[in-house]
């Protein structure tokens, strides 16, 4: 069956598993989302990445509203077979609805509070306003 590669992931009681978008070319984590099994069998199928939003309760295709898309490289699967990394291209350099290159935008001071270390590249309310903003 040509879906085998599904059945080896280890999906959790609600059927999801966490998935890491990387930007291949530079190694940065941009984002950690999760996937059903359709959203990632519809990803390896389409060569862009589909999420299931667990706040939406549906399949979200990444950049459906921004045009921020991100396509893949690389789909690896972790030694536990329970965590997927995904190795992407992100379209517009945003792949964080903050407008920030990517969602880990806070750095742990030695004061122990959280300071924002990286900057807002576009305004949100640019960004989804203009589902087409790339």
């Amino acid at each position: 069956m040509a879906e085998d590669w599904l059945d080896q992931v280890n999906w959790d009681k609600d059927g999801l598993v966490p998935a890491i978008a990387q930007e291949a070319a530079t190694g940065d984590v941009l984002m950690v989302a999760w996937m059903n099994r359709e959203a990632l069998a519809q990803t390896a199928k389409r060569g862009e990445v589909v999420y299931w939003s667990r706040s939406r309760g549906r399949l979200w295709n990444k950049g459906e509203e921004s045009g921020h898309v991100q396509t893949v490289s690389e789909i690896r699967l972790d030694c536990d077979d329970d965590v997927v990394l995904l190795k992407v291209e992100q379209k517009g350099g945003i792949a964080c609805h903050t407008g920030r290159h990517a969602c880990f935008y806070r750095k742990l001071d030695a004061g122990n509070q959280w300071q924002t270390v990286e900057p807002v590249l576009k305004d949100p309310a640019s960004i989804y306003a203009n589902p087409k903003t790339s």
